[in-house]
């Protein structure tokens, strides 16, 4: 008995509206990029498992989708793994599907950094997959509309990005949404002034959680993991200071000191805050607990929320310093974010924000009346000469209503019937399926007028 066919948890098809839908979203983007001089790069979608291990903390490394070694390499990783008593899955697999774009983008940094010029702007719009739970707005296969600038440590990069997201997002019709922004130093400061310098990885993912698990939650676990009633605390009052910017960098001072570390956070979220208030940038946030659990952030961090939809963050990123070192190239800072595309396209698609002409089908179907399929083939090339797109229906032998409805079902807005043989001035019929008028035209009037 064949099995119904289905395809994995956490993927898509999309149809080629859907299609036509995405490429608006990517192209919006991809406008908005070039503006701002980036320039467009992709990598392969497997890199070595060396590669990506180790970069993204315990949690991200569980969630990297591996691949089997094959053959005789897989059998002869069998017949090592029975000798081992402690087998680890890097005995059977050398690569993994790329879990992000960050990662792989610092590794073509180092393998070409003869080749291009720092600072480098690029953009990458390119799918990525993690082994995760399937979830409203959380997908196993998942686009990712990358930005980065690599080889300068100016924080007037920070506030190209937040002007970059700014305009997109009014570019697609959602301009109610909040940039949060954090710092990495400010959050090893917080930590640390609690004793808890040497967990910073392990609670910051603790309070990265906040937005799935709620405030409750999260200080809970504060407490049973690491049984500080100071660092429970601490973020207690974290979660209950106000939403203004001074009041919060007040607070902070205070709480920092003098820590050199936390300071220079403070300092750079001044800059950053500051720059914003002049560019009339008013929708930016600065939330403490913001942690993106992802090792390689050493500096200021990004995340942006759609305030009238419940989907989570649509943007992530911050300031990485120290990842082309794990590939051997030292003192090269970098910063970017990332585009969620599935979860943008989710909330354009359930607000009907899309514009109606996204989907790309035909202009023209012929219709073949002439006994000859070559005259409507050379009347579509004809046509095509014009940019329009044209379609010729491939059975002349079909019924007229049969054909027409294939027009309808296809949204396409003009018939063309070819009914003689085809030359410069011949007639032809044009039917406008929108009003049901038809009307007989002399092709070369209506190719001046198309012209035109």
């Amino acid at each position: 008995m064949m099995s119904k066919p289905s395809i994995p948890k956490g993927t898509r098809d999309f149809s080629p509206e859907e299609v036509s839908k995405r490429n608006y979203i990517f192209e919006t983007l991809r406008k908005e990029f070039q503006l701002f001089g980036f320039l467009p790069i992709e990598t392969p979608s497997m890199e070595k498992l060396s590669t990506l291990t180790g970069k993204y903390g315990d949690e991200g490394d569980q969630l990297l989708f591996k691949i089997l070694k094959r053959g005789a390499k897989f059998n002869h990783a069998v017949q090592s793994a029975q000798s081992q008593s402690d087998v680890s899955d890097h005995f059977f697999s050398e690569e993994a599907l790329r879990y992000d774009l960050t990662v792989p983008f610092a590794r073509y940094v180092v393998q070409h950094q003869n080749e291009i010029h720092f600072p480098f702007k690029r953009y990458q719009i390119q799918p990525v997959w993690r082994a995760d739970r399937p979830q409203r707005g959380r997908y196993r296969e998942f686009y990712q509309c990358d930005i980065d600038v690599i080889g300068t440590k100016s924080l007037n990069a920070e506030i190209e990005l937040i002007q970059i997201i700014k305009n997109v997002f009014i570019k697609l019709q959602l301009p109610n949404h909040t940039i949060q922004i954090n710092n990495r130093k400010i959050l090893h400061a917080l930590i640390d002034s609690c004793g808890e310098a040497e967990n910073f990885e392990k609670i910051a993912v603790v309070i990265d959680k906040l937005d799935k698990v709620g405030r409750e939650n999260v200080l809970n676990e504060l407490n049973e993991k690491f049984n500080n009633p100071t660092c429970t605390e601490l973020f207690t009052s974290i979660f209950n200071l106000s939403s203004d910017v001074r009041e919060t960098i007040s607070w902070l001072e205070e709480i920092i000191g003098d820590a050199k570390l936390g300071n220079e956070g403070i300092q750079e979220i001044k800059y950053i805050t500051n720059a914003c208030d002049q560019l009339d940038i008013n929708n930016l946030k600065l939330n403490l607990t913001l942690a993106r659990g992802l090792n390689y952030y050493t500096g200021s961090i990004f995340e942006v929320i759609l305030n009238d939809y419940n989907m989570g963050s649509v943007v992530g990123g911050g300031r990485y310093d120290n990842l082309t070192s794990q590939f051997g190239l030292n003192d090269i800072s970098g910063v970017g974010i990332s585009f969620g595309a599935e979860r943008i396209f989710d909330v354009l698609n359930e607000s009907h924000l899309f514009p109606s002409d996204t989907t790309i089908s035909p202009e023209y179907l012929i219709i073949d009346r002439s006994g000859n399929m070559i005259n409507s083939m050379r009347m579509a090339n004809k046509l095509r000469e014009y940019s329009k797109r044209v379609m010729i229906y491939p059975n002349s032998d079909h019924k007229l209503k049969k054909q027409l409805k294939y027009a309808n079902q296809n949204n396409i807005p003009f018939i063309v019937f070819v009914g003689e043989e085809f030359k410069e001035e011949m007639t032809f019929e044009l039917k406008n399926m929108l009003t049901g008028d038809q009307n007989i035209l002399k092709l070369s009037q209506f190719l001046s007028d198309l012209y035109e």
